[in-house]
């Protein structure tokens, strides 16, 4: 009885020890499966954050590009609105514009007209001095224009001994000619110009070439005015010593040239002045008319 109830748990022990290790074996083969399916899911979840980074970043960027293009609107919106505001000015702007093309216009016309005057009334001059001069010899006189100014230049051997600033008599000739054209033309203003070379003077009473150069000048207006009268308040005596040379200083023929006595014609700004105002108000009278045919 003994031995049969042995041989029952020994049979029952194996039973149980069977049945333990398939569960082990059993129990082993799911946890390697949960393992798996836990790395699985981490590798999914770490995924997951990167995608949700990127995400978030972008969410972020076009946040940033809204806010840009809604305040870019704004003033697209703004704008527009000032673009309307200048369109009406523009218009009014272009308006006055034209019309002060209009006016520059009729300006530049009237200075043209008034430089053309003074030309004609240059030319006429030069004319007549080179009529009255014609005789003479060029290298004694040379009437020339530079800039729309009239000059005239007398030779120092015609007009002073060396040294000398009183007029020789037969340069009175000369002069009278030149006054006669002065006299014909009350409304011009002149200036004499003394002018030397650049040795130094040793004449006894003379300081210097500028004291030399504004003597002859002043010798020159005298005879002007006592022997062929002329108007003291047209002209204007000047020296210019040796400080503005036609010709070099080291040669004899070069200090010839220099030591000259030249006759300016000045200029009357007023009375170009004056042209232009009259050109000026002829267009003005003239606008309205001009307009009326034009409708």
């Amino acid at each position: 009885m003994k031995k049969r109830i042995l041989v029952f748990a020994s049979a029952s022990l194996f039973l149980v020890s069977c049945v333990s290790s398939k569960k082990y074996t059993e129990l082993e083969a799911l946890q390697k499966s949960t393992n798996d399916l836990l790395n699985t899911a981490t590798m999914k979840i770490n995924t997951l954050e990167d995608d949700k980074a990127a995400a978030l970043a972008n969410v972020n960027s076009l946040e940033e590009q809204l806010k840009f293009l809604k305040a870019n609107n704004q003033d697209l919106i703004n704008n527009l609105g000032n673009l309307t505001t200048l369109s009406q000015k523009g218009a009014e702007n272009l308006e006055k514009s034209l019309e002060s093309l209009r006016e520059k216009d009729t300006r530049i016309k009237s200075l043209r007209d008034a430089v053309t005057r003074k030309d004609s009334v240059t030319l006429a001059l030069v004319t007549s001095l080179k009529g009255v001069l014609g005789n003479m010899n060029d290298d004694d006189i040379e009437i020339n224009v530079e800039k729309g100014v009239v000059y005239v230049s007398i030779s120092d051997k015609l007009l002073f001994r060396s040294g000398s600033f009183t007029v020789n008599k037969a340069a009175k000739e000369v002069l009278g000619k030149v006054a006669t054209v002065i006299n014909n033309r009350p409304e011009l203003e002149f200036m004499v110009e003394g002018h030397t070379d650049n040795v130094p003077i040793k004449v006894e009473g003379t300081v210097d070439n500028w004291d030399l150069s504004v003597r002859r000048a002043t010798s020159v207006v005298r005879i002007l005015q006592k022997d062929f009268g002329v108007a003291p308040e047209r002209m204007t005596a000047a020296g210019r010593a040796e400080f503005m040379p036609v010709a070099e200083n080291d040669s004899a023929k070069g200090r010839a040239k220099n030591r000259r006595t030249r006759i300016v014609v000045l200029p009357k700004l007023d009375q170009f002045y004056d042209l232009i105002n009259q050109g000026m108000e002829a267009a003005t009278e003239a606008a309205p008319s001009d307009t009326s045919t034009q409708e």
